[in-house]
């Protein structure tokens, strides 16, 4: 194969020929990509000024395509790093139609953008809207939590929520599938005291529903437990046909935790063993288990002994 032998001068004149169409091509990518052209974007939808005395149901996504005016610049940074980009859309009209037309808020649309972005038309350009009945209903706030307590720390106590309650307001159909309202999840690791804090509450996915208020506080009684133990007398139920049952034993010991602030109060009134009867009479049961049927909420049992009781019946 025949091999082509370049003197030093032709190797320059080869070297700037190739750097001078280099630098036409990049000049030219240069050139088209800064003239001003149309493309097309995608635009999430801002409801603003929504009826106060109508609630309504789009029947369209939440999202239209618009055309914008940009350079070519703006149309690869677009596509290269897609952003999320929206419409604030005035509902006011709602009040006497069913319909948004969003070419005549074109220029109240564009007023708010960079003067290099603006929007030139939508597709969809008119928006259609359901309406319902509207209805405002109170209901729970049902709290989302992952907390992790330190090494013999644990809540002592109902968790505080205030408020309490939410108030909600949308159409009749969808108010009244909904029976209480999540807060976000309140995360916490390692906690070893009580927790004050604001927890947001889950955003509303529907622009023609409405919660208020957006975030509660959130109270959490925490407190240092420790192990106690208690003798338990045992009260048999369903003893109707016997005169007289002897049980033994007739106490249990019962092994449980409890906060440091509750350690002397709590004795075994708070505390109530049962042996049913029945098992044996129904079920022929040779012992009977022991269950306990009141607890302090702020207890927690470790282990019940013994968990069965032995019984003679005399007729």
């Amino acid at each position: 194969m025949a091999i082509i032998k370049l003197s030093a001068v032709e190797r320059r004149r080869l070297s700037a020929f190739f750097t001078c169409l280099v630098l036409a091509f990049v000049a030219w990518i240069v050139t088209i990509l800064s003239n001003p052209r149309p493309y097309i974007v995608k635009e999430v939808l801002d409801f603003r000024n929504t009826p106060q005395k109508r609630a309504f149901h789009a029947l369209q996504p939440d999202t239209v395509n618009a055309t914008v005016q940009g350079t070519g610049w703006d149309l690869l940074f677009s596509k290269m790093v897609p952003a999320t980009r929206s419409i604030s859309v005035d509902l006011h009209t709602l009040e006497n139609k069913s319909y948004i037309v969003l070419s005549a808020q074109k220029d109240q649309i564009n007023s708010r953008r960079e003067g290099d972005q603006q929007i030139g038309s939508f597709m969809p350009d008119t928006l259609y809207f359901d309406f319902s009945n509207r209805k405002v209903k109170r209901i729970p706030v049902n709290l989302v939590s992952a907390i992790k307590y330190d090494h013999q720390f644990f809540q002592s106590g109902a968790i505080g929520l205030s408020p309490a309650y939410v108030i909600i307001n949308g159409p009749s159909a969808v108010i009244d599938k909904i029976s209480s309202w999540n807060s976000d999840t309140l995360k916490m690791d390692s906690i070893d005291g009580p927790v004050k804090t604001r927890v947001d509450l889950q955003p509303v996915r529907e622009g023609n529903l409405s919660v208020y208020p957006r975030n509660v506080q959130v109270n959490v009684p925490v407190e240092e437990f420790t192990e106690k133990v208690l003798q338990i007398p045992v009260k048999l139920i369903n003893n109707n046909s016997y005169q007289e049952v002897k049980i033994f034993p007739q106490k249990v010991k019962v092994t449980f935790t409890v906060a440091l602030s509750k350690y002397e109060e709590t004795d075994e009134d708070f505390f109530e063993a049962t042996a049913d009867l029945d098992l044996w009479r129904l079920h022929n049961y040779k012992v009977l288990p022991v269950t306990l049927s009141k607890v302090p909420e702020y207890c927690k049992v470790v282990k019940i002994e013994p968990r069965t009781i032995d019984f003679i019946i005399k007729k």
